[in-house]
């Protein structure tokens, strides 16, 4: 369920609800300048919130990597009210020599090496396909630009760029500004190497932002980096950051300090459990926050962040 809090006046500090609408629960989410609201999963759906309907969906490919064909309107909610869900942290610990489903773990690393290696849905959906192949890690929208970036799971991780009224594709790119044509699904090329090199193509679970001097961010958890291109996906510089970080990686969700110029990034890592604080020109690790626990000061599986206002950031 998606609940709408008021942003002004006593309403916003007390976290009032002013109204909700039931939706699929998603991975990723964005609010645009008319208030409609944009919610990724399997695909990016389009909401009016006053009322809750959805209005539209990007085009995905009409089949999936397991052979079962995707249900585009299949956007209805199957939780039960009053009963939670395991959420992203779900077998967050594991017993060794155990397989674990969870997301970033070893059953998703094995998915998406079974996908890169399906020739033949590859054959039929490469990576210059211009429709969401896989599922949705992170959505943000560009009103100014009538731009919305989407970060599709496909090939190791995408970055799509869609027109924002009517969701048509424009560009996308790879690891490193890779063209799409240039994306290789061969497996060795998406695999992660504890402090060795850096993989030539995105290894997995990839979020982005962008700033405000036209650069986005794309952090390749799985690969323990963040990318950096222009707008057009023309490559400009990568983050590494703790790269002897197993499975699950060190780069979540990308913030950028409230200041004008930016001048830091905040890095949320669910692996370590800490938030990152670096300096965006030079690339240095200025500090970090955080240890795995219950604790004050504690987290358990912080995935993602938001900035609010000049001077607090929200986890």
């Amino acid at each position: 369920m998606i609940h709408i809090a008021g942003h002004d006046g006593p309403g916003y500090k007390d976290g009032d609800v002013v109204g909700s609408f039931d939706a699929q629960q998603g991975h990723g989410m964005a609010v645009d300048k008319k208030g409609l609201v944009y919610l990724g999963q399997n695909i990016v759906r389009k909401y009016d919130p006053a009322t809750g309907k959805m209005l539209m969906a990007i085009p995905h490919v009409p089949d999936t990597a397991n052979g079962e064909p995707f249900k585009q309107d299949d956007h209805n909610p199957t939780w039960k009210k009053g009963v939670g869900s395991p959420g992203p942290v779900a077998g967050f610990i594991t017993v060794p020599g155990v397989q674990r489903n969870g997301r970033g773990g070893v059953g998703e690393e094995a998915a998406t090496q079974a996908a890169l290696q399906n020739k033949a849905f590859i054959e039929k959906y490469p990576p210059t396909t211009p429709m969401i192949v896989g599922n949705i890690e992170e959505v943000r929208t560009d009103d100014d630009a009538n731009e919305i970036y989407v970060a599709d799971s496909a090939f190791g991780g995408r970055v799509m760029v869609f027109s924002l009224d009517k969701f048509e594709f424009k560009r996308g790119w790879g690891a490193y500004g890779h063209k799409l044509s240039e994306i290789s699904t061969e497996p060795a090329a998406h695999a992660y190497h504890p402090n060795g090199p850096m993989a030539k193509e995105f290894v997995g679970h990839l979020t982005l932002n962008f700033s405000r001097d036209g650069l986005v961010y794309a952090a390749d958890r799985g690969g323990n980096r963040i990318d950096v291109t222009d707008k057009q996906g023309n490559f400009k510089q990568e983050f590494k950051l703790a790269e002897g970080t197993g499975v699950g990686g060190s780069t979540g969700g990308v913030m950028f300090s409230a200041e004008k110029d930016q001048e830091y990034l905040y890095i949320s890592d669910l692996t370590n459990n800490h938030i990152w604080f670096l300096d965006r020109r030079t690339e240095k690790v200025l500090g970090q926050i955080g240890s795995m626990g219950h604790n004050a000061g504690q987290f358990f599986g912080v995935h993602m962040e938001a900035g609010l206002g000049e001077q607090h950031l929200h986890w």
